[in-house]
């Protein structure tokens, strides 16, 4: 759920003070909880600001430096596989990432995935690099293996 404006949190607290309204009459007045109506009253009692909060959450595993390492990685060493990538990555960042969250990673930078066919020319690219329509071949260049 979106967390409510600051005007709207400030039009509850006037509410408040300034009408004399109840907490429970606020609440219906503006259709939030009572609880919301509590705490602005009480952020607001304390001189706190009435902006929204950021979220919780889970710190992302990535950073801004192990992403640019993995960048270059990419650039400099194209055919490269994951469980390279993450040796690389546990070396020089000392981030130690599954499989699962590198491949996730490389996706969200617009990473294809790599194509284990065989072939010597093989190598990520970035989709926007792809020649072509767009589409994936029907058919691996090599004789009798699917792409």
């Amino acid at each position: 759920m979106k967390a409510y404006s600051e005007d709207l949190r400030q039009k509850v607290v006037q509410a408040l003070e300034r009408r004399g309204s109840s907490k429970s009459e606020a609440a219906r007045l503006f259709a939030i909880s009572l609880s919301s109506v509590k705490r602005y009253s009480r952020l607001a009692s304390r001189g706190e600001p009435l902006t929204p909060r950021n979220g919780g959450g889970r710190p992302p595993i990535a950073d801004d430096a192990t992403t640019k390492l993995l960048e270059e990685d990419v650039r400099n060493r194209p055919s490269a596989t994951i469980r390279q990538r993450r040796s690389f990555l546990e070396r020089f960042a000392g981030k130690s990432l599954s499989e699962v969250t590198l491949r996730r990673l490389m996706k969200r930078m617009g990473y294809s995935r790599k194509k284990e066919c065989g072939g010597a020319g093989t190598r990520r690219m970035a989709k926007g690099c792809l020649e072509g329509d767009g589409r994936p071949n029907a058919r691996c260049s090599l004789s009798g293996v699917r792409g």
